[in-house]
């Protein structure tokens, strides 16, 4: 068991975490990947009736999910704590309206979305104080989906680089991609439903490097060891034959997970 030490530093780190992305917003904008369409056409499958839905992208940051939502026919809110994430965004995508705001204080009146999507973004919310938020901006019968781009590990050139690419902000990932959102009083009659997608990413060396150099645990180190961290990684890419030259894909799998949270009336 951890001493009350350990789990402050972790709280620490966490928070770190979460907040290290806007200084680096437009490298994220340019080298994180997108996300499958088959994967957001099953996230919204419940509320695909309702033309178009009105889908909230919960912590859309620079929108790499909000131009899939776009893309599937959505009318789309954006809410993002950071302001240079959200100036990204705007920047994207100066169509779509998007709030300053966070999962646990949702600017959005009641009843006001069919969906709730988050990308690569769950894991920083406080969930105890988010679902009432979820529950409370969503329409009857609405949705909340939430996905996660994770490389494949499965191939052997992609495990290889994450066994090298981790540093000392680095936390452990659920074995076999297995992400699993805690139980809610207010959901008990709504169990996650889960799917898996594959996905691609067109890289080279060099921006796949960047890629990984706009990831939490390589932002919140120190300059000596994120220079010692993404210089590992690109050395392994250029030994691998599979990396070493021009452009390759990246396999991805996107894990989807879904619920209705409450029956339409």
């Amino acid at each position: 068991m951890g001493s009350p030490d350990d789990h402050d530093e972790k709280l620490a780190l966490h928070a770190r975490r979460a907040s290290s992305f806007g200084a680096h917003a437009a490298a994220y904008a340019e080298h994180r990947p997108d996300y499958p369409a088959a994967a957001i056409r099953w996230a919204l499958a419940a509320v695909a009736h309702r033309q178009p839905p009105t889908v909230l992208d919960l912590g859309a940051g620079t929108g790499k999910l909000t131009e899939g939502l776009l893309e599937a026919g959505a009318t789309v809110i954006a809410v993002e704590p950071d302001e240079h994430m959200r100036g990204e965004l705007h920047r994207r995508f100066p169509h779509v309206t998007a709030h300053a705001g966070t999962a646990e204080d949702i600017p959005l009146p009641d009843d006001s979305v069919d969906a709730i999507v988050a990308g690569q973004a769950v894991h920083w919310f406080d969930l105890d104080r988010s679902y009432p938020e979820l529950r409370r901006v969503l329409r009857p019968g609405g949705v909340f989906a939430a996905l996660w781009n994770t490389d494949d590990s499965s191939v052997d050139w992609v495990a290889g680089l994450k066994a090298v690419a981790g540093s000392s902000a680095s936390t452990a990932q659920p074995p076999g991609g297995r992400v699993v959102l805690p139980a809610h009083p207010l959901f008990r009659d709504h169990e996650f439903e889960r799917s898996s997608f594959p996905h691609r990413y067109r890289r080279t060396a060099e921006s796949l490097t960047a890629t990984i150099g706009t990831q939490s645990h390589t932002l919140v180190i120190s300059p000596e060891e994120r220079a010692e961290v993404l210089g590992r990684i690109m050395a392994y890419l250029r030994e691998r034959p599979e990396t070493a030259e021009g452009e390759f894909d990246l396999p991805i799998v996107t894990l989807a997970l879904r619920t209705i949270l409450r029956p339409a009336d």
